[in-house]
Order: structure tokens, then sequence, then C-alpha cells
């Protein structure tokens, strides 16, 4: 049996070349969804680590530095 991308491939080989650039558009736009998600969520994943170092123990340490 055929996965997604392998009967992808077969179409992508069978189509004109300006269809093919209307799917190389679709694609690019999901990666950059992907990557905008990713990036998102990398954000968050380093915000949510901060919180770590917001105490008052700390605080009163590095005043003293």
């Amino acid at each position: 049996m055929d996965t997604a991308k392998e009967r992808l491939f077969k179409l992508i080989n069978e189509i004109p070349e300006q269809e093919a650039d209307k799917i190389l558009d679709f694609a690019e736009y999901l990666k950059a969804k992907r990557d905008k998600k990713l990036s998102e969520d990398l954000t968050k994943a380093s915000e949510s680590s901060l919180d770590f170092w917001d105490n008052d123990i700390d605080d009163e340490v590095w005043n003293n530095v």
C-alpha cells in the first residue's frame, strides 16, 4: 500500500507545471504554518521556564552580587 507521500509524488509527476506551482504554494503555506506553531510553542516553553527563576530568594541573592 502506498503512503500518502508516495501517492502525492506520483500525482505531482503527472500534472502540468502550472498546477505543480499551486501545490508548491500550498505546501509552503502548510510548512510556514507548522514553523509558526513550533516557534510559538518554543516561546511558551521558554516563558514558562523563566517562572522558575522568579522568586524572592533568588532575587535577594542576585541583588547582592
